[in-house]
């Protein structure tokens, strides 16, 4: 009762559900334990439940976000199972009172399922109508960020973005259902780069997102007054920005130069994945989180090469110098230019210079020497560097003054590495000067 009289009136005049939302991130059970979905349906449905016996006339929760959505089938039957289960009766146990159905929101965590969503979205429709006898008004489908970037890189990234963002206006126009497209973003370039600092360029760059999720970083690394700013700029601005149409033919040059980038990147990972891993371990926690199974790790004949989540494997990579926008970029580039279709593509990507410059003031290059001489493999980073500063007439490093001191402390990071020595503070602390840890 003394929750009730503490929150009642408030959620009596903003209703979750209607005013205020939450939206859960439901197990996949493909991947997780189907106990954890039948948990998070009674949730659902108790909350459903709870609402109506106080009044409240919306549920509280009605769509849920499904992670690494492959196929059209599993949304349909999560849906299905839902149904199923609010049908149930019985007198110590009563479903039948609370919501019905639930919307499901797929969210696409690899490269080539952002690419092809459109595809899986089409299916989905079209086994709705047969399931359950009508379409869905809309839906929202959601492209990841970090995870992508993780496994294929920046590049491959924005471009599956893009074109995903493309593809859905034919859609639309060929279903006639709305979808509102959903972007994960973090705050450097390689997990989506939105600050409170570049919301133009940003709106442009997703031009035809309809939510933008922001993360820590932007809500507590910014003065609050810039953050404000900053949020009302993506209510007022975002939806009158408008997606691209790509022709066909620079779709096909778009899948046809992702491998370019990825390729030299994925390798480039594996084969430093240990040093990754180990500096990652020392990045400060900040939540529990289950572990991604299966996205990067793949047999390679040596065993199975496994990754940090996102924020910590960007954050390993910041603090010792080596931004990964920078892993793959500048050999996919040099590639592109000599197959003669990089002029075509570049555009695509608005401000990947601009990304790779922001990227680039955080880069080491003493750092980077000095690995490169223990490993190949760091030496094909070094061929990144050139084909970006050749191709942009740049050369990568710090600019001011906070950018100098995030040198100085990257160079005291791997001075103490090399000396097998405690680094979490002094990740923390370059953390700090880039405004977002990873």
């Amino acid at each position: 009762m003394a929750i009730k009289l503490q929150y009642f009136d408030y959620f009596s005049k903003h209703p979750l559900g209607k005013d205020k939302f939450l939206t859960f991130r439901i197990p996949n059970p493909r991947v997780e334990k189907q106990f954890r979905l039948a948990r998070a349906f009674m949730v659902i449905i108790t909350s459903s439940q709870l609402a109506k016996s106080l009044g409240i006339k919306v549920s509280p929760i009605f769509e849920t976000i499904l992670p690494l959505t492959e196929t059209a089938e599993e949304i349909i039957e999560i849906q299905q199972a839902f149904r199923d289960l609010t049908g149930l009766k019985h007198k110590l146990l009563n479903m039948s009172d609370s919501l019905k159905n639930i919307e499901i929101i797929p969210l696409f965590e690899q490269v080539s399922k952002i690419i092809a969503s459109d595809k899986l979205i089409l299916k989905y429709l079209s086994l709705h109508k047969k399931r359950f006898g009508y379409l869905p008004t809309c839906l929202r489908p959601y492209c990841a960020r970090s995870d992508p970037a993780l496994n294929s890189g920046l590049v491959p990234t924005m471009l599956a973005v893009k074109v995903a963002l493309s593809s859905y206006i034919r859609v639309e126009k060929n279903t006639g259902v709305k979808l509102y497209p959903t972007l994960g973003t973090g705050s450097l370039p390689f997990r989506g780069g939105i600050t409170p600092e570049n919301i133009d360029k940003k709106i442009n760059e997703y031009a035809g997102v309809s939510t933008l999720i922001i993360q820590s970083a932007f809500r507590y690394d910014y003065p609050l007054k810039t953050v404000k700013k900053g949020i009302q700029r993506i209510k007022t601005e975002l939806p009158k920005a408008k997606a691209k149409e790509l022709s066909p033919e620079i779709q096909k040059l778009v899948i046809k130069i992702i491998p370019f980038f990825a390729n030299p990147y994925r390798q480039t990972i594996e084969n430093i994945a240990p040093f990754i891993n180990m500096l990652s371990s020392q990045v400060g926690r900040r939540r529990e989180r289950m572990l991604h199974i299966g996205l990067f790790g793949y047999s390679r004949g040596m065993g199975k090469v496994t990754l940090p989540r996102a924020i910590p494997f960007t954050a390993a990579l910041y603090s010792i110098g080596v931004p990964p926008e920078l892993i793959g970029t500048g050999r996919g580039i040099t590639k592109a230019k000599r197959a003669g279709i990089w002029k075509d593509v570049s555009p695509i990507y608005y401000y990947l210079k601009d990304d790779l410059m922001f990227a680039g003031s955080y880069f080491n290059r003493e750092n980077l020497l000095s690995l490169s001489k223990e490993s190949f493999h760091w030496q094909e980073v070094l061929k990144d560097i050139e084909g970006i500063e050749k191709e942009y007439g740049i050369i990568l490093g710090p600019v001011n003054s906070d950018h100098y001191e995030h040198k100085k402390i990257t160079k005291n990071i791997f001075d103490k590495l090399k000396q097998n020595k405690e680094v979490t503070e002094l990740i923390t602390c370059s953390g700090i000067l880039r405004r977002s840890l990873g």
